[in-house]
């Protein structure tokens, strides 16, 4: 489903290239496009950068209880 959608973007990108360089393109629905785009590209990155923090989080945790098993090894 992924690469459908992929492939439907690539085409409408295309169509509106074509339109462009006829001139025939609404320069507001263009600039609404940009504007929806650069929103969820930062949502996104922001959600990625959420889940990285809490990622490393519970690395942060797992390591110090590896070392306070080691420990316990001795």
């Amino acid at each position: 489903m992924q690469e459908f959608l992929k492939k439907m973007t690539e085409w409408v990108l295309e169509k509106e290239e074509e339109a462009a360089r006829k001139c025939k393109i609404n320069m507001d629905d263009l600039q609404r496009q940009i504007d929806f785009v650069t929103k969820k590209r930062d949502d996104l990155k922001k959600e990625c950068e959420e889940n990285l923090k809490e990622l490393d989080h519970i690395l942060e945790r797992l390591e110090k209880i590896k070392a306070a098993e080691s420990i316990c090894k001795r």
